[in-house]
């Protein structure tokens, strides 16, 4: 494969073309999730974005870190459309803002709050992020399988995980606080780094796109276990490759 040909951050072509893709921030959860499919088979790394290839119903699906936060987030997306993916599934961990949510519980965002950058480079702050319908009825039906009941609301997508924890501690905090006392008083159930900029991305681009995430922690704890995230993260991705099964077959049923 010439350099000519590969995407720049990602390092991918249309040789490696597939509809489908799966979306992890962690590099090292990428080969765990390539473990649930047929024939996985490592493809590319550099940067943070480590890729993996697998079949589903027989579907070559993609699977392709993202690092952490928006703005390589958006990289992997822009480019793994450029490659001809038109379906991404974000597998990842999240950490509870409600007493409705708990260490271990199996999130799907229906809407994020758009604390963060990137997204306001594609689309204005008031436009939603919100996901594809089909693929969040999609990502529920396949949490019942895997006997989860999930957590369906609103997340909270901030760039800075600090600014998060040790607010009081930045020069802002007054302002960081307050939004987040906001946010929370409106319902917002967990938070994570990059949902809201994928949705927003993924809108300005046509394509479609959900997030599954499971819960690290208890809500108004920061402490994770020694065996985070893999004690947990592992609910996700059997949610997360159901999800991506029920979608592939519904498209071929559809066609």
């Amino acid at each position: 494969m010439s350099e000519e040909k590969q995407q720049m951050h990602i390092h991918l072509s249309k040789e490696n073309t597939a509809k489908y893709a799966f979306t992890p921030g962690s590099p090292e959860r990428v080969k765990r999730i390539a473990e649930h499919l047929d024939n996985p088979k490592f493809i590319a790394q550099h940067r943070e974005f480590t890729t993996y290839e697998g079949y589903l119903e027989g579907e070559k699906v993609l699977i392709c870190s993202t690092g952490i936060g928006g703005p390589s987030a958006a990289i992997a997306m822009e480019e793994l459309v450029k490659i001809g993916v038109d379906t991404f599934i974000r597998i990842g961990t999240c950490a509870s803002t409600s007493t409705k949510v708990s260490k271990g519980d199996v999130v799907i965002p229906n809407g994020i709050v758009r604390m963060e950058g990137t997204g306001t480079h594609y689309l204005p702050i008031e436009f939603p992020a919100v996901p594809t319908y089909e693929l969040v009825k999609h990502l529920e039906s396949a949490s019942y399988t895997k006997g989860f009941t999930p957590k369906i609301g609103v997340n909270i997508t901030k760039d800075s995980f600090y600014t998060q924890t040790e607010p009081e501690t930045k020069p802002v905090g007054y302002d960081l606080i307050n939004r987040w006392n906001a946010y929370l008083k409106g319902g917002a159930e967990s938070t994570s780094m990059e949902s809201a900029t994928l949705f927003t991305v993924a809108a300005s681009l046509g394509v479609r796109v959900a997030t599954v995430l499971v819960s690290a922690t208890d809500v108004g704890t920061t402490n994770r276990t020694s065996g985070y995230p893999i004690d947990v993260e592992g609910r996700a991705i059997e949610v997360g490759v159901e999800g991506m099964r029920n979608v592939i077959k519904a498209d071929k049923n559809s066609h």
